[in-house]
């Protein structure tokens, strides 16, 4: 019974520091899910789709062919597909671009994706 109530508390002292450090939003035309790095953001393309993220707002602006035109913060940033770009302090990467979606991540500091 000892052993169990330890193993209990060792696994409750690993899970709960991973659920404070991520966390998943809705909002006007994207899906947004953070961790300490930075945060992820799916967009809705065809919408005017919108994020507010690590203290900035972020929006889809257009995508040309493979490239994404994003507003962080305030700054227009042009990204192509599989980059990084900084804007205001963060690292921009486009991830993907389907014909319903934009996947963008959003990163402070200037490191990659």
């Amino acid at each position: 019974m000892r052993y169990r109530r330890l193993i209990a508390l060792s696994v409750l002292a690993v899970l709960v520091p991973l659920g404070a450090t991520a966390c998943t939003a809705e909002g006007p035309g994207s899906k947004t899910e953070c961790q300490v790095s930075g945060c992820t953001i799916t967009f809705d393309r065809g919408v005017d789709a919108k994020a507010s993220v690590l203290g900035m707002d972020a929006e889809l602006v257009a995508v040309n062919g493979s490239t994404a035109t994003l507003r962080v913060a305030g700054q227009e940033v042009s990204v192509p597909v599989g980059e990084t770009q900084p804007a205001d302090g963060t690292s921009v990467t486009v991830q993907e671009i389907t014909t319903d979606t934009v996947v963008v991540r959003i990163a402070t500091g200037l490191q990659g994706n």
